[in-house]
């Protein structure tokens, strides 16, 4: 008797399950409709703002992922569309609710991995840096060899890659050398007190300004600093477009030609005199006994 019972329950819950389903199979099928044109527009979608994304960044790993981010989201609004046809209101507030916490929790379980691609994202969109670009931030000095989401990849010229997180690029100041495609060099030198100084400075004018790798548009600076210990200090001032030449061998041509033009007119650079005054009594009193040890012996060899 209670299995009867039991399978006319059953049976009864199974009809009225066929007869809900029959009520909402006009809905259940709009609401699958919607979902498909949801489908087809996020892919032509995701076309259109791949090549917007484009326009603004080199990063393709960027405009990818936005573009799937921007497809997901229509995606998502299809679904909600369409549960809503359904009347299943309730589970949308269920969903938007649960994926609220998830977001909050992974967020503070993957602080500093979102912090790095918040970051990245905008260094790919503001392009505070470029691939090619020579800078100097973090206490690093090297080129751009690659921009990720994550970091920051550069060369530091030694053969080393450093690869340096996407926040800290973003919040510590940056040194872009390759940004108007100029930079200063600063040459110190220094010439004995006896030299005619007016002469000195035209001749090393004479030869600074004929460099070929100099910025057009920038006058080249010679000033006298100091007297210092050795002679007359100086500096020169000279500005160099870095498409022709780098910093390093600019600088080397411009020590190599100044040194072969006061050659030329005999220029005297004087040598840095140091002066060494012991004033250790241990060692003075070991001197004095390595003295007297010294007069000893030459008496000793004139008696024999």
């Amino acid at each position: 008797m209670e299995i009867r019972e039991a399978i006319r329950l059953i049976q009864e819950k199974i009809t009225i399950w066929l007869k809900h389903i029959v009520a909402l199979s006009p809905n259940l099928v709009v609401a699958l409709i919607v979902l498909l044109l949801f489908i087809f527009l996020s892919r032509y979608l995701e076309k259109l703002a791949s090549r917007l994304i484009g326009r603004t960044t080199d990063n393709s790993s960027l405009v990818a992922l936005l573009s799937q981010v921007f497809r997901m989201a229509i995606i998502l609004t299809g679904m909600f569309v369409a549960l809503s046809i359904l009347g299943l209101d309730k589970a949308v507030t269920s969903l938007l609710a649960g994926a609220g916490i998830i977001g909050l929790a992974l967020g503070l379980a993957f602080q500093d991995l979102t912090t790095n691609f918040l970051s990245g994202t905008f260094i790919t969109i503001r392009q505070p840096i470029r691939v090619g670009d020579v800078v100097e931030t973090n206490g690093y000095f090297g080129k751009v060899k690659e921009i990720n989401l994550r970091s920051t990849i550069i060369d530091n010229f030694a053969g080393q890659e450093i690869e340096i997180p996407s926040k800290d690029i973003l919040q510590k100041p940056i040194v872009n050398f390759s940004k108007s495609n100029e930079r200063r060099l600063q040459l110190n030198g220094w010439i004995s007190y006896k030299e005619d100084l007016q002469k000195v400075q035209d001749l090393a004018l004479q030869f600074m300004t004929a460099l070929p790798f100099l910025q057009e548009g920038k006058n080249v600076e010679f000033h006298y600093q100091n007297f210092g210990d050795n002679g007359v200090t100086f500096l020169i001032w000279f500005w160099i477009d870095q498409g022709k030449v780098g910093p390093p061998m600019a600088m080397s041509e411009a020590v190599k030609g100044i040194k072969r033009i006061f050659d030329e007119h005999d220029i005297s650079v004087p040598l840095a005199v140091r002066t060494v005054e012991w004033k250790n009594e241990a060692v003075l009193s070991l001197l004095e006994k390595t003295k007297g040890y010294k007069n000893d012996l030459n008496r000793s060899n004139s008696d024999t």
